[in-house]
């Protein structure tokens, strides 16, 4: 059974031009994830897996829609009895753990606000969000970084009024989670457990500058992610998705949550310490992934590989997003399994925007076309639209409705919300050109185009091509002042092991740049550095690269 289904004014489709003109959402008037799928999924078909969790010591565990409900609904009561209700703030630092999907599920149960963290953050981080949310409790792994960050913050954070451990381990004045939850009263659900207008989820978006926005999203936002798990992962019922990310970021409710129960499709979770590629792909034919899904950064690592010790048979479809897909890559991947990859772009703010989808003929490096829940365009810096062609900001027309999966704003934040929402426009503040076939091609963050004699050049594109060269294991292409060009094109690289820094090397990338794309595009400065400054959800900071130039 795929529940999506009940929430599409029409249920299939038989074409790209089809899904594109009769695509729509019928949203009901309350929808609560919680209770209209997953305790739908349980009374339906109690003993249909929903998760599939593995983690890199070899332990495996599945769960049924049955033990997912029983799970939040003991989740839930224990948090009503701990005092958390009702639009209250709870912050999860859960990495890979199952006690993510409880603990979400039961927050939506009751009405809170979920807080998805890395557990990279540091104790400064950790004041920062709790204060300008109003957290009220922490749900944490019990390692010891997390909890000595945790502690360290939390003499700052007055409105917090519950620490609490999954384990392993359960310091003192910690809840300890799976012994209160296992003794927790029968659950009573609220007489109204939300509203659509309800806060959900408050994401932490950090940017390339300024402290990290909080961004809103209310209890219809699970219903915008059909699209992705249908229409762009295309997973399948019954089958098993993987995406590759930690629970602290977006992506994960994009590929482990919402779209893929939805569909009736297994989530697949590998919980593991450190990326290794040939683990990666033991774990995928082991347990037979039907559909995966990860940055370009980690197919990279992946055709490194030798795909002939692993048996992918069960592998049917692949999809890439968070960069530009290089088209080595695609080609490479491709040979090694028959697999086209399959773009998409969207942002912490939205769903899925732009996408690749199963009725379409990937162009490699390319994000796709508009998926049909928004009106995208393409606006020039005097606002009118851009021709084929032609570069311009990716913006969401807003109309008399309020698109589903488009954030509420910033909360606590209205001068940054007016900044990119204005007369019913959303900024997306990324640059993009189309192509004739309808295909959107990424150039970069409005405030990272290069503009050199004229030019205006897309970091995207630059380090695409100079990722292409054995030397460069990673790299990030700014724009450094120039008297005569305005700017010129300046690439800052991280070497790969066996290359030393020498203006030979840099003279042999500048040369490959230019035989591989546009002469003009080329680094005309090189610089060699250990590694590139980036924020905590490991977003480049060009900003940084840029200021080091002024100095």
């Amino acid at each position: 059974m795929q529940l999506y289904k009940n929430y599409l004014e029409q249920p299939e489709f038989e074409s790209l031009a089809d899904f594109q003109k009769n695509f729509r959402i019928k949203i009901p008037d309350n929808f609560n994830f919680a209770y209209d799928v997953v305790d739908e999924y349980a009374r339906l078909e109690p003993d249909k897996v929903a998760l599939v969790w593995v983690n890199d010591e070899g332990a495996h565990r599945n769960f049924t829609y049955r033990e997912l409900k029983e799970r939040s609904d003991e989740t839930a009561s224990w948090f009503q009895a701990s005092g958390i209700g009702r639009g209250d703030k709870v912050m999860l630092i859960l990495k890979r753990r199952y006690e993510f999907w409880f603990a979400t599920l039961a927050l939506h149960k009751i009405g809170a606000t979920a807080i998805p963290a890395t557990h990279l953050l540091t104790e400064k981080d950790i004041i920062y969000r709790c204060n300008a949310a109003d957290i009220k409790a922490l749900v944490c792994v019990g390692e010891e970084n997390v909890i000595n960050h945790v502690e360290k913050a939390l003499p700052d954070c007055p409105t917090v009024e519950k620490l609490i451990s999954v384990g392993p381990d359960y310091p003192k004045n910690w809840e300890n989670f799976q012994k209160e939850v296992a003794t927790a009263a029968p659950f009573k659900k609220p007489d109204v457990p939300s509203q659509n207008d309800d806060l959900l989820f408050l994401y932490f978006t950090s940017g390339t500058t300024g402290n990290p926005k909080m961004v809103a999203h209310d209890y219809t936002y699970p219903l915008a992610h059909i699209i992705t798990a249908s229409f762009w992962h295309n997973v399948k019922e019954d089958g098993r998705h993987l995406t590759v990310a930690d629970t602290g970021w977006a992506k994960a409710v994009w590929g482990k949550l919402y779209g893929q129960m939805m569909a009736g499709c297994s989530v697949f979770v590998y919980d593991h310490q450190k990326f290794t590629p040939s683990d990666m792909l033991e774990v995928i034919a082991k347990y037979k992934v039907t559909s995966f899904c990860a940055p370009p950064t980690i197919f990279r690592f992946l055709i490194r590989e030798d795909f002939s010790k692993y048996d992918l048979s069960a592998l049917e479809y692949c999809t890439t997003a968070g960069e530009a897909l290089n088209p080595k890559v695609f080609d490479t991947f491709l040979e090694l399994t028959g697999i086209k990859l399959m773009e998409a772009f969207g942002q912490t703010e939205t769903a899925v925007q732009l996408a690749t989808f199963p009725w379409m003929e990937p162009k490699p490096g390319a994000m796709g076309i508009p998926t049909p829940q928004y009106n995208i365009d393409l606006l020039k810096p005097d606002g009118t639209s851009c021709e084929d062609g032609e570069e311009g900001q990716i913006v969401i027309h807003i109309g008399d409705e309020h698109p589903i999966g488009l954030f509420k704003g910033y909360y606590r934040d209205e001068e940054r919300t007016r900044e990119v929402l204005q007369d019913g426009i959303y900024y997306t503040g990324d640059i993009a050109w189309r192509d004739e076939d309808g295909f959107y091609w990424f150039v970069g963050r409005a405030d990272d185009v290069i503009k050199s004699s004229g030019y205006r050049i897309g970091p995207f594109e630059v380090e695409s091509v100079l990722m292409t060269h054995p030397a460069v294991v990673e790299c990030a292409v700014t724009g450094t002042p120039d008297e005569i060009r305005g700017q010129v094109v300046k690439a800052t690289i991280v070497l790969a092991n066996g290359y030393d820094a020498s203006d030979e090397l840099a003279k042999e990338i500048q040369e490959h740049v230019k035989k591989t794309t546009a002469p003009y595009k080329y680094p005309r400065v090189v610089e060699f550095v250990k590694e590139l400054p980036k924020t905590i959800s490991g977003k480049i900071r060009r900003i940084e690269i840029r200021g080091d130039e002024k100095k």
